[in-house]
């Protein structure tokens, strides 16, 4: 690829870019004056950070010199018209973000007076309408547990003892209840109802007004991904230009060893949320209950050691500004340097940033937006790594809650309401009870008997015939629970405002203390899905998902049939539309920028996403590799080294004779490429079962004779040591030159076997010797039988008609749930193109982040080796589309298809190694 011409429109580039680049950056920039949404499409390798970097933040630089001209114009212009206002040639969108800022303060405090200060998620306003007609009724009266009934639960316990003041609710009346019309009982802290890791009391220095400014908001997917980004933002002058933050979760922040320690995301956010509403022992107030006793209300004070000096948190939002560009280990090291939170020390800086780097939960979940005080209004969002963004974004907006985490939930409430009911005021009680009816009716439905046993012969699978998974609409659900006639909407604004979770958990947690924890206590604590104020979370986020419209989700309710491992069944919430929650976001940005390397199917993405924009409205920039041609070279492989076609499809992959052959495969490969091969296999499962198979015919042996064999870990964290491993493996081997004859060398370089979908195949550099061939095993299609899967089918194959429900007509027999393959692949049969595209593009767009690991610079090279008939088929014989057409176009441009015979393969690599091998040598001066 020819260099091109500096542009001086970006001066921040801190090297000469290359044609590409300038375009990028020029239609980036072209993008933002005009607004709205745009998608970039650039390969992986590309410079497209430092693309983004350098012209977005030169847009913001720029926006801000013209509108201090236009200030200062205005000014002489009014000065001399004796108080004329306003110019005409400013743009719109700039005017409304200064003039509306009184207005956006106003709107902000009524947000703030309506649903309490940063707590919980407001229910949307496209759902109150559906909410009214469904909800509308109260409780019945033959549900609720009669006052005398509390009487005799209390006969044991009439006196509140001093010892349980702490846990007893101040008295509430609602909206209905209340003389006034409105609640008596106020916001309190901790009363949170998301389970978003960004979730968390609003800052109570809100009242400290900030100006506002122009702000640019980049998210991507993963810590690394946004590390990544800062280290390349370090690269230019916007690092010292502009006050940056990183934002992140508490996992990733917390320097409290206790809170750090517990490993587990959710119980992290539980303990510092808990910390937060420890109590001191004085008392500050004393209220009469009349016949309920007394009760002592006390200061909310922070428990948290690395809370309790704001001097601290000053000195934190100062080190930060004079340090500049920092990301979150930078944060997490100056924090614990000072000794003070760098999770809520980061979050402070937000009103004076001008570019906030966050993960996409942040930015994309309504509830993390408000809880952080994210204002999008007139401002810029730039979403990276966007090739799954439809899916991603409806996943944060499931909602799940176990058969555990519901006993559990069920039995604090009694045992809370058993303690407390003669004390409690008749807004506490009613409330209370209708959590228990709803508990007891979610209990009922995972625990009704569907005959196991039958389910098992009709299978003939044991393995299946514990779990029957069923689904429905969100209506159907709750009128089959009898549960229709509750108000959800009240009885989620009662949680957020009662504090009712930290009152029955901390009630639990004293009780089972006290019984010096009980062994089901026990096995609830140590189980992965934490405490009981996660549970009550848990419901809490499922009643919020019940409120959304008919249409926008399904629920699947998988029971477990009394099984040993008592792991039981769960409730699920399956959001289906993305389209209502990211207009939120197109609505109040300036622009939304969506960037990745495989963007493709921009069509799907508009249709999930923003239907309403029509195709000529959507801007779409995308462009070629900067390596040359001869640095890439993928092939499709249709047949190994004994002449079998190779065929991974659900049906045949098992086969020994398969696994074999791709072992073969192997085995030649070792002796002709040079350094590191990354084998990517469907599954975790797969590639164990390949392995073994390996190990045991004698073939792993084989290749272990010439290159060392690492495999990726099913755990996340232990990547890292194995990437590490594998790196200075390939590293030690290339000390020596590379011969023309490579098999003449006992051992060099290394295979690492992973999987996609895993973490090696998303964000990780396999750059020069780490990846210098990328095999793709067989087509990664997600499993057929996955009832989630099954139901966003059923909903994409409904987009574009008329029908307002959108429900195909599409027949999903009871063997689905039952976790039928074959029945899944039935189902998909019998879609129309759209729901057939759809699950195709989930397995190309897997394949396209995998083999994207390598070639990640101008002088990289690599071969990329698609191993299955089907890449190299003729299109024509297939229903679906054909593979190939989705591959990233600098691949298919140069796609090799090698149908006769493995020897052609075997030659092509030999060539193509040796000579970017002399290539190098050359520009090295060896």
């Amino acid at each position: 690829m020819k260099e091109g011409k500096g542009d001086t429109k970006f001066p921040a580039f801190p090297y000469k870019p290359y044609s590409i680049q300038i375009d990028f950056m020029n239609a980036l920039y072209h993008s933002l004056n005009r607004g709205g949404v745009s998608m970039f499409e650039s390969p992986t390798g590309t410079g497209k950070t430092l693309s983004i970097i350098c012209s977005a933040l030169q847009w913001v630089i720029d926006q801000r010199k013209q509108a201090k001209c236009e200030k200062i114009g205005e000014s002489i212009k009014n000065w001399a018209n004796d108080g004329h206002h306003g110019s005409d040639d400013e743009p719109d969108w700039m005017r409304d973000f200064v003039g509306n800022k009184d207005e956006q303060c106003q709107e902000k405090n009524i947000k703030m007076k309506k649903f309490g200060v940063g707590h919980g998620k407001p229910v949307n306003r496209r759902n109150q309408e559906s909410c009214r007609d469904l909800f509308s009724r109260g409780m019945k009266e033959e549900d609720l547990i009669p006052r005398e009934e509390c009487k005799n639960w209390q006969k044991k316990n009439d006196a509140l003892q001093l010892s349980d003041e702490e846990f007893l609710l101040e008295a509430y009346e609602s909206e209905e209840e209340g003389a006034g019309g409105t609640s008596k009982r106020k916001a309190g802290v901790g009363s949170h109802i998301s389970s978003s890791d960004e979730e968390e009391e609003a800052d109570q220095s809100d009242d400290d007004e900030v100006e506002e400014k122009l702000k640019v908001y980049f998210c991507s997917r993963t810590h690394s991904q946004l590390s990544q980004f800062t280290k390349e933002l370090r690269k230019t002058v916007f690092a010292k230009e502009m006050k940056v933050v990183c934002l992140g979760s508490r996992k990733n922040f917390c320097i409290n060893e206790e809170v750090s320690k517990l490993e587990n995301s959710t119980r992290i956010n539980d303990r510092c949320l808990e910390l937060q509403t420890k109590k001191k022992n004085e008392v500050s107030k004393i209220k009469n209950l009349g016949a309920g006793g007394r009760m002592c209300r006390t200061k909310a004070s922070s428990g948290c050691p690395m809370l309790r000096k704001p001097k601290l948190q000053r000195q934190f939002r100062s080190e930060v500004s004079q340090q500049g560009a920092l990301d979150i280990e930078d944060l997490v090291s100056l924090g614990r340097s000072i000794g003070t939170c760098p999770y809520y020390g980061s979050r402070s800086i937000l009103p004076e940033a001008d570019l906030v780097v966050l993960p996409y939960q942040s930015l994309l979940s309504k509830s993390s937006r408000e809880s952080l005080g994210l204002n999008l209004k007139n401002n810029i969002v730039i979403i990276d790594e966007a090739h799954n963004l439809a899916d991603s974004l409806i996943s944060m907006y499931d909602s799940k809650i176990t058969l555990m985490q519901l006993e559990n939930v069920h039995s604090h409430i009694e045992r809370y309401f058993e303690r407390f009911c003669n004390l409690l005021g008749p807004g506490n009680r009613r409330h209370i009870q209708t959590l228990m009816v709803l508990t007891r009716a979610f209990l009922q439905i995972l625990h009704e008997d569907k005959s196991c046993g039958d389910l098992s012969q009709e299978t003939g699978e044991a393995s299946r015939a514990n779990v029957l998974s069923d689904s429905m609409a969100t209506n159907d659900f709750l009128f089959s629970l009898d549960i229709d006639n509750i108000n959800l909407v009240k009885l989620l604004q009662y949680i957020k405002e009662s504090n009712i979770m930290y009152k029955v958990s901390g009630y639990g947690d004293k009780i089972a203390s006290l019984q010096k924890c009980s062994t089901k206590s026990d096995t609830w604590e140590c189980s992965e899905e934490g405490s009981i104020l996660s549970g009550f979370r848990a419901l809490a986020d499922m009643l919020l998902s019940l409120t959304n419209n008919d249409a926008d989700g399904r629920i699947v309710v998988s029971k477990s049939q009394q099984t040993c491992s008592g792991q039981g069944g769960y409730i699920k919430y399956v959001m289906l539309s993305g389209e209502k929650i990211f207009s939120e976001i197109v609505d109040q940005a300036h622009a939304v920028l969506l960037a990745g390397g495989t963007l493709q199917p921009i069509e799907e993405t508009r249709e999930r996403l923003f239907p309403w924009l029509p195709p000529n409205q959507l801007q779409f920039f995308s462009c070629s590799h900067i390596v040359p041609s001869d640095s890439v070279l993928p092939v499709a492989i249709s047949c190994g080294p004994s002449g079998l076609s190779f065929d991974f499809s659900y049906g045949s992959r098992n086969s020994s004779i398969m696994i074999k052959e791709l072992g073969l495969l192997l085995c030649n490969l070792v002796r002709v490429v040079p350094e590191g091969i990354v084998v990517f296999f469907s599954s975790f499962d797969y590639e164990g079962q390949v392995y073994d198979a390996w190990k045991t015919s004698g073939i792993l042996e084989r290749i272990m004779k010439k290159k060392h064999v690492f495999r990726e870990p099913r755990k996340s964290t232990d990547v890292e040591s194995v990437l590490k491993e594998y790196k200075e493996t390939i590293d030690a081997s290339c000390v020596g030159d590379w011969k023309e004859n490579p098999a003449s060398h006992s051992q060099s370089g290394a295979i690492l076997l992973a999987v996609v979908g895993g973490k090696i195949s998303e964000g990780i550099n396999l750059s020069d010797g780490m990846g210098r061939c990328i095999v793709m095993v067989g087509l990664p299609y997600p499993n057929p039988s996955d009832i989630e899967l099954i139901e966003r089918v059923k909903h994409i194959e409904g987009l574009g008609n008329s029908n307002s429900i959108r429900t195909p007509k599409i027949s999903v027999t009871n063997e689905v749930y039952k976790g039928d393959v074959k029945a899944g692949f039935d189902i998909l049969r019998s879609c129309s193109s759209r729901g057939k595209e759809y699950y195709e593009n989930l397995c190309m767009k897997a394949v396209n982040q995998s083999i994207g690991r390598a070639i990640r610079h101008i002088n990289d090279y690599a071969a990329i080796l698609l191993v299955d008939t089907r890449y190299a088929s003729d299109p024509s014989s297939k229903n679906f589309s054909h593979p190939s057409n989705k591959l990233p176009q600098w691949i298919k441009d140069r796609l090799v298809s090698c149908t006769d015979s493995y020897g052609e393969v075997h030659r092509l690599l030999h060539q193509f190694f040796k000579c970017n091998k002399k290539r190098g040598c050359q520009e090295n001066g060896m």
